[in-house]
């Protein structure tokens, strides 16, 4: 697979193979080029495909792989939020939402291809409307038949950055959430909210002595107030972020400062154990996140696709047919009836061979039957459920805001013979009470986590964890725990 990000002069290759052990070998690519290979969402065809080629031409390995998912600046792409009915039908669902898009663009449908991503929790339903301008897709169709690649899915790249950071959202939680990626003389970013990106716009601004990424978001901030709206935390990526300390940044911007980073090595350390990196001591994470956003992002949704609403590649791909020749089919034709021919013939041959018998027959007796003794069969015993506890998979999170406080419950679990445990923050240290998430088809693992930790909290709130997670359950530890 080839996740490939395009930016007006920059281009960015992560490619993964996949071995036998369920693995992936990584490779990656990136450079910024002088001159603009996407300018005011006009695609400079011979610039982005030599750009491409000389990617993959140092991704010597990528050579037979011709799956390629695209990742496009959010400019590129028609952008409308809207909130639906909670029970809205799923065939209704695409109308509602297309006749608002339809007021606001006052497009055709045969202008754009398109896909939702939509986010719900008890109360509401939010659905994200991406369309992409069909000139635009057949611009880089023309670029990836120049190099034999097939453009197997596309993102918008605001979708691969919210994927970066999802798992620390809570649906239940309203949250205004400032994602930026800093750069070393620029940064740029995207605002969301636990139901996705709020609006279609891309902020951007330079950085350099005199005007400090601090003072820069500080900015915004104020900005953004004046306008209403309040930002609760800041996630900042980029490999000019590298070096950012998490307490005195915060204290600097006034936003509660999450590094990806860090959030990537807590949260989505499952996927990085998937990975292997050759010939180079480390994958540089930071910049080619949205690059590694993407990948999680179709790992995790494999079903959104631009392609399947408007059978794009029905139009675009007219795959060869080909002709049998009149004599080959007429071969072919005396050949089958010859088939059904002869087998009928072996039928009716082993007919004839069969032996006719004459039935026996049976008298009735007038005397009655004697009756059967009925043996009841004796009651099977309850099976007793037995969980090996060293294949359970558990997220320790520390939401209590004491340090050390993860690490400390899981040296306990590993007493009681638990053995794959992760530890991280949660989102925030304002959790008072502890809370378990586990998967529904693993639910009687709630009362085995209860009994092993009833020393040290008394009670725990329960919920459901999604399917998607790669942990069985995850732990976030509040004020309560002992």
């Amino acid at each position: 697979m080839i996740f490939l990000s395009l930016n007006q002069n920059q281009v960015k290759i992560l490619f993964f193979k996949k071995t036998v052990f369920s693995h992936y070998e990584v490779d990656f690519f990136e450079k910024n080029h002088q001159t603009l290979l996407l300018n005011n969402n006009e695609v400079e065809i011979d610039l982005v495909a030599s750009a491409i080629k000389e990617g993959l031409d140092t991704i010597k390995k990528s050579r037979g792989d011709q799956e390629v998912y695209l990742i496009l600046p959010q400019n590129f792409f028609i952008f409308l939020r809207t909130e639906v009915p909670l029970d809205i039908a799923p065939s209704a669902l695409y109308s509602f939402v297309w006749e608002k898009v339809n007021n606001q663009y006052h497009l055709e449908p045969n202008q754009i291809i398109s896909e939702l991503f939509i986010k719900e929790n008890q109360h509401k339903k939010i659905v994200n409307f991406f369309g992409i301008n069909l000139n635009h897709l057949e611009n880089f169709q023309k670029i990836f038949n120049l190099l034999n690649l097939k453009l197997t899915g596309i993102i918008p790249e605001s979708l691969s950055y919210f994927k970066l950071f999802e798992k620390t959202l809570r649906l239940e939680k309203k949250e205004n959430i400032f994602f930026v990626c800093y750069q070393k003389e620029t940064a740029f970013g995207y605002f969301f909210d636990n139901f996705g990106l709020l609006n279609g716009e891309k902020w951007f601004s330079q950085v350099d002595e005199k005007n400090s990424i601090e003072k820069v978001i500080k900015e915004k901030k104020a900005a953004l107030e004046k306008e209403g709206l309040k930002i609760n935390r800041l996630i900042i990526s980029g490999p000019a972020s590298e070096n950012i300390r998490q307490d005195t940044f915060t204290k600097n911007v006034g936003i509660w400062t999450n590094p990806l980073k860090k959030i990537i090595t807590n949260f989505y350390q499952d996927y990085l154990k998937l990975l292997m990196v050759e010939n180079k001591e480390v994958l540089p994470i930071l910049n080619l996140d949205v690059c590694f956003g993407a990948f999680v992002f179709f790992k995790e949704n494999p079903n959104f696709s631009f392609f399947k609403k408007k059978n794009y590649y029905n139009n675009m791909i007219k795959k060869p047919r080909i002709k049998i020749p009149s004599t080959l089919k007429k071969e072919w034709l005396i050949f089958f009836i010859s088939f059904i021919l002869s087998l009928l013939f072996f039928v009716f041959l082993s007919n004839i061979k069969t032996k006719i018998s004459l039935p026996s027959l049976t008298f009735k007796s007038t005397k009655p039957p004697t009756p059967t003794p009925t043996h009841l069969p004796s009651p099977t015993p309850t099976p007793t459920i037995v969980v090996n506890k060293e294949k359970i998979r558990i997220k320790v999170l520390n939401g209590s805001g004491i340090p050390g406080k993860a690490a400390t419950v899981k040296d306990i679990l590993k007493e009681k013979g638990y053995q794959e445990i992760l530890t991280g923050n949660a989102d925030n240290f304002d959790y008072k009470q502890t809370e378990i998430a586990v998967k529904k088809e693993k639910n009687n693992l709630v009362s085995i986590i209860k009994e092993d930790l009833k020393k040290y909290v008394s009670s725990f709130k329960a919920t459901a964890l999604s399917e998607k997670e790669a942990s069985d359950i995850i732990i976030i530890i509040g004020k309560d725990f002992k």
